[in-house]
């Protein structure tokens, strides 16, 4: 009957094991998702509403065409954080070469550029990973938009490399969306 009776307790064991490894993973994966949650930043107070003349983009007078000037950057808390606000600002700093409806089915031309930052957001070097079959001059339009969006935020506490990609969807009136904000 012993042979019994630890066949019983280890299935015993085994159960309270699966039970208590079901319970930590989840307890993992709430605290886990919620290190994603938008943390509200220490600046904005509730109830406050945030100066227009700091967050707004304003037209830069004079400059060139399109051309916008740009508020100081977020430092990003994560590389997904930082995408975001690379193409947010994409978008911001090209607004007669953007757009942001729903892209057609059929493209241009999607240009893929790799981007590779210093530790304060400014550009460190650019290289082209996908040459689109035709219209190659996209290429060279959205390398001059990343350099109008530049800096995009201290990215020193991230990770290494302090490197990300970006496709650029060009329609055929040349104009793009980062695919980073294309969610479907």
């Amino acid at each position: 009957m012993r042979c019994v009776d630890r066949d019983r307790s280890s299935q015993v064991g085994i159960k309270r094991m699966a039970s208590q490894g079901l319970w930590f993973a989840i307890a993992f994966g709430i605290v886990g998702c919620s290190m994603f949650q938008k943390q509200p930043s220490s600046e904005a107070k509730p109830g406050a509403t945030p100066p227009t003349t700091t967050t707004a983009p304003t037209a830069n007078v004079g400059g060139a065409k399109g051309s916008v000037k740009l508020p100081p950057p977020n430092t990003p808390r994560s590389w997904a954080d930082a995408r975001q606000q690379a193409a947010r600002r994409l978008v911001a700093a090209n607004p007669d070469m953007t757009y942001m409806s729903i892209p057609p089915d059929i493209l241009l031309a999607i240009p893929v550029l790799s981007i590779e930052l210093n530790g304060d957001g400014s550009i460190r070097q650019m290289s082209v990973m996908r040459y689109p079959s035709q219209a190659r001059e996209t290429v060279e339009m959205a390398m001059a938009a990343v350099r109008r969006a530049a800096p995009f935020g201290d990215v020193s506490k991230l990770p290494k490399p302090w490197k990300f990609n970006e496709t650029f969807l060009f329609k055929d009136d040349k104009k793009f969306k980062p695919m980073t904000l294309d969610q479907r």
